[in-house]
């Protein structure tokens, strides 16, 4: 999953990074650079062994786990940290005792939830935002990386 958002910050064109397709709606950049921020933060605030993320200073406690990426960072620097963060993350939570993953903690909705639930939710948040890319994507004209391998995978 995370390689495909890779590959589409690297597929879409640089000059379109901070285009808004109509307002209220972010750009491909915005929500690129947020894949990359929530999926090194979430997992980051559960190693910490926080028990609640329901608490008014939620996003404060975040942004120390935030990856650290320069503002005026490149496509490529954009793609190099999305691959960084999930191989470093990965290899964090392999590292975890399983009772890690059972322990149950308080969502920031208030829902009870084990870490892994909890992971699962952030893989969730992530293909949401991926889905978001592909659309981008398509109004430039652009194919994304999933279905590029499924008419290979076609043609083969």
């Amino acid at each position: 999953m995370r390689k495909d958002v890779t590959a589409a910050v690297r597929e879409f064109p640089a000059d379109g990074f901070d285009e808004k397709p109509i307002e209220g709606v972010d750009s491909f950049g915005t929500i690129a650079r947020h894949i990359l921020n929530a999926g090194n933060a979430f997992p980051g605030i559960l190693m910490t062994g926080i028990e609640s993320l329901q608490t008014p200073e939620f996003r404060e406690k975040m942004k120390p786990h935030m990856y650290d990426l320069a503002d005026d960072a490149t496509p490529e620097q954009l793609a190099e940290a999305l691959e960084k963060s999930i191989e470093d993350r990965t290899a964090q939570l392999a590292a975890q005792p399983d009772e890690f993953f059972t322990h149950e903690i308080t969502r920031f909705d208030g829902v009870r939830l084990t870490r892994l639930e909890m992971l699962q939710f952030v893989k969730e948040h992530e293909l949401s935002h991926r889905s978001q890319l592909f659309m981008l994507m398509r109004l430039k004209g652009i194919v994304p990386p999933t279905t590029k391998r499924r008419i290979a995978a076609a043609k083969a």
